[in-house]
């Protein structure tokens, strides 16, 4: 029997108010409407039930701070005294510049002094005084590499294993194999910065060809996180548990008159899961529990880490509560740092090494390191060179894919330990390479995964996150 009412009537004339309604996680009607359907594989229907890994995992949770715009390396993880040597004096090799019109070929040795951390002897810059103090529980990777010399194109590459747009991100592969633990929150969420959205927007948390289950949840970043969650006062009640087993219905049946759309789908069970979040969004997001020990840990009380600091332990809270994993973006670029860098990659530092320090460390204090995988790095990092050769005040780097610093602690990571190794000049990676597809192979192997089998058929074709490239786990930097 046809329904007396539309699904579009119901959803304008019905102001119930549930944050599915508002979500900005939710799929938008019109871009649903636009996109091509994405179908179901082989008739089957995809959730996100828990799925035990095929093999022991010590991983069941990841962090991944991303600084988009590349942070440059030999600035503050790879110290180079070549460089001081021969500061202002002509570079002896090739570099591929990104932009040649800015270039310089005058070597810049680092303004900022380095210094043996914790008992591993981690050398590490002066601009990272909290880090410092987590050196003995945190891998760096000194000769991470992409070779794609742009910033999407190395995103894409390090987000999603290709540098390419439109395939499906880290977070989504492990939705995908792992399911979610909690019934309550979405296993994936992006935690955005509140002065701007992030270079590449939502495809930093893309499903991509993955059905749309697997996508991430992009969360406002100011309060409140999640507009509209809760329902409005002048509802009696049941009236929304009513209206939702309704809603229920008009979807169900708008589903089986549009068979085989996962974005369809992904909306209906969406729509339920904002139901259940009702509740338990709202204490992950409110910090006012927190003790004045932790916020003064986190850097919640100074204005230039309060940002930085509220996402990094709304991460924790999230965590804790068995979101699989969350990302935290900056706006933009902002580490793009082709000039001023003498006084722009302070600021950039100053906003994040406390909270980022704080992190670990309450991670840690609550035994939730050990399972949970802390990354902090961009998609790349920076030339030995001057750019903008205008003054001291106007110096900058240029992009290098070729060999740039990344550290990761916790879930199977080894404890102060530095890998590998860039050129004297700090140009090219040279000892113990880890390419980005070899990253995605470790990580993968820590959650109990396999980069080789964690397949989706697509077209005829099995599809993986390293999708046929040469990936190794990297076994050295295991605990």
């Amino acid at each position: 029997m046809a329904s007396p009412i539309s699904r579009r009537h119901f959803l304008r004339s019905h102001g119930f108010n549930l944050g599915a309604l508002a979500l900005p996680w939710l799929l938008h009607r019109d871009a649903a409407r636009a996109a091509p359907t994405k179908p179901f594989t082989d008739g089957l229907r995809f959730d996100l039930s828990p799925k035990p890994p095929p093999s022991f995992g010590k991983a069941k949770a990841m962090i991944s701070l991303f600084m988009i715009g590349g942070p440059s390396q030999m600035d503050l993880f790879d110290p180079k005294p070549q460089l001081t040597k021969y500061h202002g004096q002509k570079f002896p090799g090739d570099i591929q510049y990104d932009n040649a019109a800015e270039a310089s070929s005058k070597v810049f040795g680092s303004p900022w002094q380095f210094a043996p951390r914790g008992q591993c002897g981690m050398e590490l810059s002066e601009l990272l005084p909290h880090l410092a103090e987590i050196a003995d529980d945190i891998t760096l990777i000194r000769s991470m590499r992409t070779a794609v010399n742009n910033h999407g194109q190395s995103m894409y590459a390090l987000l999603s294993g290709r540098a390419t747009a439109g395939r499906p991100t880290l977070g989504s592969w492990l939705n995908y194999g792992l399911g979610s633990v909690t019934d309550n929150l979405p296993a994936y969420l992006s935690l955005t910065s509140p002065h701007g959205q992030p270079l590449l927007n939502s495809d930093n948390w893309s499903a991509g060809w993955l059905p749309a289950i697997y996508q991430g949840t992009m969360v406002k970043p100011t309060t409140p996180h999640l507009l509209n969650l809760n329902p409005p006062d002048y509802l009696p009640p049941g009236a929304q548990d009513a209206q939702l087993d309704l809603l229920n219905q008009l979807n169900t049946d708008h589903l089986r008159a549009h068979p085989g759309d996962s974005d369809l789908d992904a909306r209906i069970q969406s729509y339920a899961l904002a139901a259940r979040m009702q509740s338990a969004a709202t204490d992950a997001f409110d910090l006012s529990s927190e003790p004045p020990s932790i916020r003064k840990l986190y850097g919640l009380d100074h204005d230039h880490t309060r940002d930085y600091a509220t996402r990094c332990l709304i991460a924790r809270r999230l965590v804790e509560r068995g979101v699989r994993f969350v990302q935290i973006l900056n706006n933009g670029q902002s580490w793009d740092h082709h000039g001023a860098i003498r006084s722009a990659l302070p600021e950039r530092t100053r906003e994040t090494d406390q909270p980022t320090a704080a992190l670990v460390k309450d991670l840690k204090q609550r035994g939730l390191l050990d399972s949970t995988i802390v990354h902090w790095g961009g998609e790349m990092g920076r030339l030995p060179v001057l750019q903008n050769d205008g003054g001291p005040d106007k110096w900058g780097r240029d992009h290098n894919t070729y060999g740039f610093s990344s550290w990761m602690a916790g879930g199977g990571f080894k404890s102060g330990h530095v890998h590998g190794a860039t050129d004297e000049w700090g140009h090219h990676a040279v000892t113990n390479i880890v390419n980005h597809y070899d990253w995605h192979a470790t990580l993968l192997h820590l959650f109990g995964l396999s980069h080789i089998s964690l397949v989706f058929k697509r077209n005829g074709t099995d599809a993986t996150l390293t999708d046929g490239q040469p990936a190794r786990i990297v076994s050295d930097l295991l605990a």
